[in-house]
C-alpha cells in the first residue's frame, strides 16, 4: 500500500465532509432520484445497465423504514415509466431488518412483488456480519416465492461464503460476488488481500458448477481476467454472467468489457444521505481520492 493510500485508509473517518464531497461527488450520481436517472440514461447509451440505490442504512425508527420502502417503490416505478435498463439494490437495514425481522421482510417483499409486477429485479445487499444470517433467510424465503425477481450479494472474504454456495444450492441462484468492504474479526473474514482475491475465485467458480448466475463485481483487473478465465473455461454464454462496477471507478475499464460485448452493470448510488457511503468507499479504495486529486492538477475539477 502506498503511503497515499495508507493515509487515506487511517484518517477518512475524521476528515471534514466538504472535503470527502469533493473528492466522492463522481461517485455518486447525486442528491435526487432525478440526478440518477440523468446519470443513468447517459450509461444505458454507453451500452451499459445500471442498478439503483439510495443511499441510507442503519435506519432507527419503523417511519424510516417505512419511507425507504416507498423510496424503492418509486425508484422501481421510475425505472419502468423512463424506460431505463436498470434495476435495484436494497440493504435489509434500511428496510428496518434490526427493529423488527417479519416487518422488515414485509416491507422487502412488497418491493420485489413490485418488480415482478413490473417484470423488473431486486438486489438485496450484504451488510456486516450481523446482518449475514438473517439476510440470507430472507433471500431463501423469497426466491420460492419470486425466483426470477430476486438476487443476494456474497462476499468472499468471508470464510463462511464457500459453505454458504453450497447451502443455497438446492434451487436456482443469482448472486453478486464482491470482496467484502466491512471491518470484521478475523475469526469471520479473511485479511490478507492475496487471500482474498484466491477466495473470490475460488467463490466463483463454485458458483458457476452450481449454474448460477453471477454479478461478477470488481474493478481488479486481475480478478477480472481469472473471471473470463473461468467464463471461457464453463463455456458461458454472455446472458449466463454480468460484470458490475461501482460508478466512477477505473471507466476504462469498464468499457473495455463493454466494447468486448460482456454484459456491464453500474452500481449508481444517490441521495442525501451520500456521507457514510463515501467515507466508506474511500477507505475501501483511497485510489478515489488519489484519481479525484489528480483530476483536480490536471484543472478538470
Amino acid at each position: 500500500m502506498s503511503i497515499f493510500n495508507y493515509l487515506v485508509s487511517k484518517t477518512i473517518m475524521h476528515i471534514p465532509g466538504p472535503i470527502v464531497g469533493f473528492f466522492a461527488k463522481g461517485y455518486i450520481a447525486g442528491e435526487k432520484l432525478d440526478d440518477a436517472v440523468r446519470v443513468g440514461r447517459k450509461l444505458n447509451e454507453q451500452g451499459m445497465v445500471l442498478t439503483l440505490d439510495i443511499l441510507g442504512e442503519f435506519i432507527k425508527t419503523k417511519p424510516e423504514a417505512a419511507f425507504f420502502k416507498d423510496q424503492c417503490l418509486e425508484i422501481l416505478e421510475t425505472i419502468h415509466r423512463e424506460k431505463l435498463d436498470g434495476n435495484l439494490s436494497l440493504k435489509p437495514t434500511q428496510m428496518g431488518m434490526l427493529l423488527d425481522e417479519e416487518f422488515a421482510f414485509k416491507n422487502i417483499r412488497e418491493i420485489i412483488a413490485k418488480a415482478a409486477e413490473l417484470d423488473n429485479f431486486v438486489r438485496i445487499d450484504m451488510e456486516d456480519i450481523e446482518c449475514t444470517d438473517k439476510t440470507l433467510e430472507f433471500y431463501r424465503r423469497l426466491r420460492d416465492e419470486f425466483p426470477k425477481n430476486v438476487g443476494v450479494v456474497l462476499q468472499a472474504y468471508l470464510r463462511r461464503t464457500p459453505q454458504d454456495i453450497e447451502d443455497l444450492s438446492d434451487k436456482p441462484m443469482h448472486y453478486r460476488l464482491c470482496k467484502g468492504i466491512y471491518n470484521e474479526p478475523r475469526t469471520a473474514a479473511y485479511k490478507d488481500m492475496d487471500t482474498i482475491n484466491r477466495s473470490f475465485i475460488y467463490c466463483l467458480e463454485k458458483m458457476f458448477k452450481h449454474g448460477a448466475y453471477v454479478g461478477i463485481a470488481t474493478h481488479d483487473e486481475k480478478l477480472v481476467f481469472e473471471s473470463l478465465r473461468l467464463i471461457e473455461k464453463y463455456g458461458l454464454s454472455k446472458d449466463q454472467y454480468e460484470f458490475q462496477m461501482l460508478l466512477g471507478v477505473d471507466p476504462e475499464l469498464r468499457q473495455i468489457l463493454v466494447d468486448a460485448g460482456h454484459k456491464l452493470r453500474v452500481y449508481l448510488p444517490y441521495g442525501e444521505q451520500w456521507m457514510p457511503y463515501s467515507r466508506r468507499r474511500l477507505k475501501e479504495n483511497p485510489n478515489i481520492a488519489r484519481h479525484a486529486l489528480l483530476q483536480m492538477l490536471r484543472g478538470n475539477g
